[in-house]
C-alpha cells in the first residue's frame, strides 16, 4: 500500500545521464528467463515497489518501459536498470493525462514492437481524512489517478495484446482495499474499486487470453508510506497488526508481479495476491 524508495538489494551506480526525454538500451545477447521476449510497461515505476517490480520483470527476461511524472526519477531508474545489464526504456508519464498515457503505449510499441504486460502501480493519496470530510476535488483527484487511469490505460494496451495473442494485466491495489486505516477514506475506496475493475475485465478479456489480476501489498518501507513509518505512534500501530512484526521491503513485491505476468499463472485470472506479512484482509 505504501511506497518509499528503499530497495534493500543494492543497485549499481548511475551510468547514464539523460539529456533527452526517453532512455533505452537493449542487450545484444539472447535473453533467457520466463519472461524472455515479453514487453512490459509499468506506471509509477521509478522508485519503491514500482522499480522493484520493473527490475524483477527485467531480470526474468522482459524488456521493460518504466514511467513516472519526473524526468530526473525516470533517468535515475533507467540508469540503475542499465547498470544491471537489463533492457529498459523510460519516459515521463502523468497517468492523469490521457495523452501521456497514449504516449507511453506508443513509445513501448515503437521501441520494442508490442506490449505483452501492463503493471499499473501509480497512485495518489493527497490528504489524510475520513470520507465525510473529503472534498469533491480530492475525491476526483484520487479516483482519476487510482481508478480511471488504469481503466483508460487498459483500453489502450488491450488491442496490442490481442495482436500478440494474449497478455497479462496487473493492478497494484492495497490492503487498504480491505480496510480503512487512519482516515485514508477516498484512497481505500479507489483501491477497492480496482478489485472490481479487475473482476469485470478478467471475465471480459479471458476469451482473448488476456489475464487480469491484482496484488495487494501491506505496509512496505517506501516513500509513499513514510507518513506512517516515520511517525512512532502510527508505526507502532502498523507493526502491531502484522504477525511478522516488520514492514515489507520493495524487492519482496517483485516476485508476485513476475508470477502474475508469466506463464506460471497461466490459469489464473480475476484473483488477488495479498502480501501483508500476515495482516487480516477480507472484504
Amino acid at each position: 500500500m505504501f511506497q518509499m524508495f528503499n530497495i534493500s538489494r543494492p543497485l549499481s551506480p548511475l551510468l547514464v545521464a539523460a539529456s533527452t526525454r526517453t532512455l533505452t538500451t537493449s542487450s545484444p545477447q539472447t535473453k533467457e528467463g520466463k519472461l524472455a521476449g515479453k514487453v512490459a510497461i509499468l506506471t509509477g515505476a521509478t522508485e519503491g515497489i514500482g522499480l522493484a517490480m520493473a527490475r524483477r520483470l527485467a531480470e526474468d527476461g522482459a524488456s521493460v518501459v518504466v514511467s513516472s511524472r519526473k524526468q530526473e526519477n525516470v533517468d535515475k531508474a533507467v540508469a540503475e536498470l542499465h547498470g544491471l545489464g537489463l533492457t529498459a526504456h523510460g519516459l515521463t508519464c502523468h497517468v492523469g493525462n490521457t495523452e501521456e498515457l497514449q504516449r507511453l503505449v506508443d513509445e513501448a510499441v515503437k521501441t520494442f514492437g508490442g506490449i505483452d504486460i501492463m503493471v499499473f502501480n501509480a497512485a495518489v493519496n493527497p490528504v489524510t481524512m475520513g470520507l465525510m470530510n473529503c472534498t469533491e476535488s480530492v475525491w476526483d483527484k484520487v479516483h482519476n489517478v487510482n481508478l480511471k487511469s488504469p481503466f483508460l490505460l487498459t483500453k489502450m494496451v488491450v488491442p496490442h495484446m490481442k495482436e500478440r495473442n494474449g497478455g497479462a494485466i496487473v493492478y497494484v491495489t492495497s490492503n487498504a482495499a480491505y480496510s480503512s486505516p487512519w482516515e485514508l477514506g477516498a484512497y481505500c475506496v479507489s483501491k477497492t474499486g480496482l478489485l472490481g475493475l479487475m473482476k469485470v475485465l478478467s471475465q471480459e478479456l479471458a476469451e482473448h487470453n488476456i489475464r487480469v489480476n491484482c496484488f495487494a501489498p501491506g505496509f512496505v518501507n517506501t516513500k509513499f508510506g513514510s507518513f506512517i513509518i516515520d511517525r512512532k505512534e502510527l508505526r507502532d500501530k502498523a507493526l502491531s497488526l502484522s504477525p511478522m512484526k516488520r514492514f515489507g521491503e520493495p524487492h519482496e513485491m517483485g516476485g508476485a508481479a513476475s508470477f502474475l505476468c508469466s506463464d506460471d499463472s497461466s490459469f489464473m485470472t480475476g484473483e488477488t495476491i495479498v502480501i501483508t506479512g500476515g495482516m487480516h484482509t477480507r472484504l
